[in-house]
């Protein structure tokens, strides 16, 4: 009979654990796949705006050339999903390559060979061939994709962590100590009365003194977690970040057509004048615009006529509608996690208080004199002991070993610990992995929060410098206590802004 209710007080004691604990890892497992499912979504629909757009604007030209932009985006991928990727030199080379395409489609009066593409490649940091776009970009994806990837990690980290702790392997000590407060009471003839309050404490702690140690680590996890998702909502948010990328690379493509003569200039001085093809510019110009019907303007023509400011924001709303859902499910997704995870602090130090409540175990608000106290019905004198291992020395209902820490406890504490630091990492826009000391890394390393805006050259001339008369749509949103979205006033000029609203 013994026997018996050892067992059943150590199934009963895993299933009020394992009940505990479920609304803990429930939480965790829903919320890593809803995070996952929507960045992965973001991406691949940031991915399809930029083919879409790039199809319409450049045709046949980017079709041939399209390999540099999924590329792009197969590397952003690996990155998120746990690849060994260094952003700042994958985005590097991503110039790198556009560099490349574009030197010889706008000199396609001459043979570029290989070697002469690595040469060029050598003076793309002097050359700025495509302004300060690639600059912003990079300060811009790397934070947002550093932290959209940490965020998800610990995610992950925080649901092992919850599934395995809350798989409690008993002492003897703790399985005899739990028999004594739960079943003890039928052999003396008192089925009806529960434990005392805090003898049902002393018991639980005793029990899950090791849990209990996990706390400080748990609390520093979740409060790192909370860090990054402020970042997740700032102005380094991953929709912000995502949605007008198309719209940065046209402009950078711009701005290599306008230097185009410079560019080729001084790569010509560098590298030396290659062969001609046998092919002027003016005669490939020509080929290109007979390619397909729809593609019926010179390469990278960046001008439209004849838009109106009404045509105009008729051709935003739908863009807009689109791009405000994307931000309300993005901001309700980290604002859902936040309040949860706020929630999770001191879970499991909290564990013996929300075990020994009166519809669980205990006889609850009772008369002290009307409960189990282990020997009888009355009064449980003992004091409640603190939480801990090391606290459990003189717990006087249950022999802990203070001197030999659950392993599995510890393997837990330090996976926390080192999660944390990755996320304080994050939360300062520094990758663990790759940190780079270069100025252009600056502006992401501060971790204070601000957002530079950088002016475009564009932004920068006077309408009467271009030539052009800006047709400006202000679109702006409030979301998630910042002002994101279209963050400022957009400057419509090309054909390739126009053709992605």
């Amino acid at each position: 009979m013994e026997d018996a209710f050892d067992q059943q007080s150590k199934n009963d004691f895993g299933n009020l654990v394992d009940e505990m604990s479920h609304e803990l890892r429930s939480t965790f497992v829903s919320r890593h796949k809803r995070f996952d499912e929507f960045f992965l979504e973001l991406l691949e629909n940031t991915e399809r705006s930029l083919n879409e757009m790039f199809v319409r604007t450049y045709g046949k030209l980017y079709m041939q050339n399209s390999e540099v932009f999924e590329n792009l985006f197969a590397e952003l991928k690996r990155y998120y999903t746990g690849g060994n990727v260094n952003l700042e030199e994958m985005l590097n080379d991503f110039w790198s390559r556009l560099l490349e395409r574009m030197f010889t489609l706008l000199n396609s009066q001459y043979v570029i060979t290989e070697d002469y593409l690595e040469c060029i490649s050598k003076y793309t940091d002097q050359l700025k061939p495509f302004g300060d776009v690639p600059r912003k970009l990079k300060a811009q994806v790397t934070r947002a994709f550093i932290a959209a990837r940490t965020f998800v990690q610990g995610l992950s980290v925080g649901r092992e962590v919850a599934q395995r702790v809350s798989k409690v392997s008993n002492s003897a000590a703790c399985n005899q100590a739990l028999t004594k407060m739960l079943y003890c009471p039928f052999c003396q003839g008192m089925p009806t009365v529960k434990p005392c309050k805090n003898y049902c404490l002393n018991v639980m702690k005793g029990c899950l003194a090791n849990q209990a140690d996990l706390d400080p680590e748990w609390n520093q996890y979740i409060d790192a977690m909370l860090l990054v998702a402020q970042r997740l909502e700032g102005p380094f948010n991953i929709e912000s970040v995502m949605e007008p990328i198309d719209v940065k690379i046209s402009e950078a493509i711009m701005n290599m057509q306008d230097n185009s003569a410079q560019v080729s200039y001084r790569v010509f001085q560098g590298c030396g004048q290659p062969k001609p093809s046998g092919m002027t510019r003016s005669t490939r110009a020509e080929e290109n615009c007979r390619v397909s019907d729809r593609f019926t303007v010179p390469l990278f023509d960046t001008f439209m006529d004849n838009f109106t400011p009404v045509s105009m924001a008729g051709s935003c709303m739908p863009r807009l509608l689109a791009l405000f859902i994307l931000f309300i499910n993005g901001c309700n997704e980290v604002v859902d996690i936040k309040e949860k995870l706020k929630l999770s602090k001191k879970f499991w130090s909290s564990l013996p208080e929300a075990m020994c409540v009166e519809d669980r175990v205990t006889a609850g608000n009772a008369s002290d004199e009307e409960c189990w106290n282990g020997h009888t019905k009355g009064r449980y004198f003992p004091e409640v002991q603190k939480d801990g291992l090391t606290n459990q020395v003189n717990n006087p209902e249950v022999g802990v070993d203070i001197t030999r820490p659950d392993t599995l406890i510890r393997q837990q504490i330090m996976a926390l610990r080192v999660m944390t630091n990755k996320l304080k990492n994050a939360y300062n826009g520094n990758d663990i992995y790759f940190q780079d000391s270069s100025d252009e890394s600056s502006g992401s390393g501060s971790g204070s929060g601000s957002t530079e805006v950088y002016p475009t050259d564009m932004d920068n001339a006077h309408p009467a410098q271009t030539g052009l008369k800006p047709t400006t749509v202000t679109c702006e949103m409030r979301i998630c206590g910042d002002r994101t979205g279209l963050n400022a006033p957009m400057k419509l000029f090309s054909r390739a802004y126009l053709q992605r609203m």
